[in-house]
């Protein structure tokens, strides 16, 4: 049995906090297949593991954050605008017991990942 995790989160640089109520899907590239959804929380982090145990494989994977939603409901409150709609990242999966914590920074000007812990 698999021993690692997937989780993320996602933080608004340009506002200083957590960004909530992000859509997030995550895609095996392999298949096509949706293995996930979720939406992030008060905390811009997502509520359970997006892969834990036996589904979390080796393999390519891709997460889609909809941050243009995000930016448009930010907008219409008088905030900048944003030209980012959804934010793909591929990654690979090679060792299924380790953690894979994929945070993504968004502001309307850009967005910036890395491999957190």
């Amino acid at each position: 049995m698999s021993g690692g995790k997937l989780t993320t989160h996602v933080l608004d640089l340009g506002q200083g906090c957590p960004a909530v109520g992000v859509a997030i899907e995550l895609y095996e590239v392999a298949t096509g297949k949706q293995l996930a959804v979720a939406v992030t929380n008060h905390d811009g982090r997502v509520d359970a593991p997006l892969l834990s145990g036996e589904a979390m494989k080796s393999g390519v994977y891709e997460l889609r954050f909809h941050v243009g939603d995000y930016h448009r409901t930010l907008a219409s409150a008088g905030a900048a605008s944003s030209i980012w709609d959804i934010v793909p990242l591929r990654f690979e999966i090679r060792d299924t017991d380790s953690n894979y914590h994929i945070p993504l920074l968004v502001s309307p000007g850009g967005y910036s990942t890395y491999r957190g812990s």
